[in-house]
């Protein structure tokens, strides 16, 4: 029975469980899924990363290559970030180039990594105006049940901690570059920016971390990024019911806390890591 008025209608469903401050799944309006991480998942890539926020499950590759640095910022390197969402991890995507989601996606991503100054990228040149490095940043979903942004950013930033680049050097008399792959250093990663989002329902309930079937059935949705320092650095929201002062700055709370959460995950799994080497 329960199951027959889910699919007839999704809304009343969700709002039945709503009015008891509750979900379909079993968790509060505030709580987020069970978050697992895991580094060096991809052998081949210069730095990896695999997250899974409830079902959905995102991995990153990092891959690092040298080039001339843009001529409006000569003695910096650059991240490129791309997203791809495959119909292997949801039948709502099809194939063929990204679609609209995906590229809102990888422009998110890429105004995250700008203001959050999450690595200075000063530290990515190795000669001005001469040689720099790219880091390549493919971000790839493997299932997909919501809270895409949120997942995005946490392997992002888990991938750039675990990253190794060779130590490089310009050559004088030949002005050719010289690598050595057997001295590698981490990459120095400035801040610790971390996504929260949430769904909004019937203008006026605020549920952390929805999942595909609640991102559909709300009426907004918005992401918020803090650093370690409550810094707030970006807030998404694309269109959707109007929030008042009040709520905005609810959603911005958790969003510290969940900071603090993720950061120790993150720590301690990059931590496990050097211990076990």
């Amino acid at each position: 029975m329960a199951a027959g008025f889910k699919t007839a209608e999704p809304l009343e469903y969700h709002r039945s469980f709503l009015k008891e401050n509750c979900r379909p799944d079993g968790r509060e309006l505030g709580e987020f899924r069970p978050t697992t991480l895991n580094i060096s998942s991809i052998s081949t890539a210069d730095g990896s990363a695999m997250v899974k926020i409830g079902n959905t499950t995102v991995i990153c590759g990092i891959k690092a290559e040298l080039t001339t640095p843009p001529s409006d910022a000569p003695n910096k390197g650059y991240i490129v970030p791309n997203v791809d969402l495959p119909p292997l991890c949801s039948s709502r995507f099809r194939p063929g180039p990204p679609g609209e989601q995906a590229q809102a996606a990888s422009q998110f991503i890429a105004d995250v990594i700008e203001s959050s100054d999450l690595i200075n990228m000063e530290e990515l040149c190795i000669e001005k105006s001469k040689l720099c490095w790219v880091l390549y940043c493919d971000i790839m979903c493997l299932d997909y049940d919501g809270n895409l942004l949120d997942a995005c950013i946490i392997v992002l930033l888990a991938a750039l901690k675990n990253a190794q680049l060779p130590e490089v050097t310009v050559n004088k008399e030949t002005d050719l570059a010289e690598v050595d792959i057997q001295k590698k250093r981490h990459l120095k990663i400035s801040r610790h920016p971390v996504g929260s989002s949430f769904a909004v329902f019937d203008d006026s309930i605020i549920i952390v971390d929805p999942t595909a079937e609640e991102e559909s059935l709300s009426t907004a949705l918005m992401t918020v990024v803090t650093d370690e320092e409550d810094r707030l650095c970006a807030v998404h929201k694309p269109g959707g019911t109007s929030l008042s002062g009040e709520k905005l700055q609810h959603c911005i709370n958790r969003a510290i806390t969940r900071n603090k959460e993720i950061s120790k995950l993150v720590d301690k799994v990059i931590g496990s890591m050097k211990t076990t080497k």
